[in-house]
């Protein structure tokens, strides 16, 4: 996702970019090359005063590195961290009860810009905070904002981790399709596009999911005798339900 951010504020024009990462990529050391970003091995190494910190590594990472960003909150910048599960509090005892901490959940298609974000502004961020945040984020695609940080557990579980769960049903209607007789190059790019083309339907009509659903369903015909599977009391609806239930619960775990 840092990556990802990063490509996106500098194609909106943003300047004075610092990247704090031990083990560049050549990719990211070509691209710090050729837009003149300042690229650092260690948070020690920044001697100017950043008004902004975007902290993009990893929540078990980020357990063990935290404290090395406390000088950039000490020195007046706001945190924004995209750790899955890494609560305020844990950041503040990192950070000191100063920082100014606004937790953020992108998800992976924010890597073509069509992601987004849910955000939660802990105690102590002002509006213009929320509003440079918004600005930053919105590189990667939509920002939500939600009144609860439990409420970013759910926004992982739903938002953050849910482009996986549609790569899976990708996958899912390939291996149908062999098993209904496809060749597999065939039934791979027929799933892939139906996947992506439904999805894309999906934002560009104004309808409600439903109301798409239905009007590809006819009486009687064969998406219907499909849905009666997929809609059963142990369907699909209830399958998706406990799998987030267990993405939530495992962010939780991660504090």
């Amino acid at each position: 996702m840092g990556s990802a951010l990063l490509k996106g504020w500098l194609k909106t024009g943003l300047k004075s970019i610092s990247v704090v990462e031990p083990k560049p990529s050549a990719e990211l050391r070509k691209l710090a090359k050729a837009k003149k970003i300042a690229l650092f091995g260690a948070p020690s190494q920044v001697k100017q005063k950043p008004s902004v910190c975007v902290v993009a590594i990893k929540p078990q990472v980020l357990k063990g590195e935290a404290e090395t960003l406390a000088g950039f909150a000490l020195n007046g910048a706001l945190m924004i961290s995209i750790a899955a599960g890494t609560s305020v509090a844990a950041l503040t005892k990192a950070w000191g009860n100063k920082a100014r901490i606004i937790r953020a959940m992108p998800n992976i298609p924010g890597a073509i810009g069509a992601g987004i974000t849910g955000l939660y502004a802990a105690k102590g961020v002002t509006a213009a905070d929320k509003k440079r945040a918004v600005s930053l984020l919105s590189a990667l695609g939509e920002t939500i904002w939600v009144a609860k940080e439990e409420l970013i557990d759910s926004v992982t579980a739903v938002s953050g981790s849910g482009p996986a769960y549609l790569f899976l049903m990708a996958e899912a209607l390939t291996e149908a399709g062999v098993a209904e007789g496809l060749p597999r190059a065939q039934a791979e790019k027929f799933a892939r596009a139906t996947v992506s083309g439904a999805g894309a339907l999906l934002a560009a009509d104004r309808s409600s999911a439903s109301a798409l659903r239905e009007a590809v369903t006819s009486p009687g015909g064969t998406t219907a005798a499909a849905l009666a599977v997929l809609m059963a009391d142990d369907g699909l609806t209830a399958l998706v339900k406990r799998a987030v239930r267990a993405a939530r619960k495992r962010a939780e775990e991660l504090r």
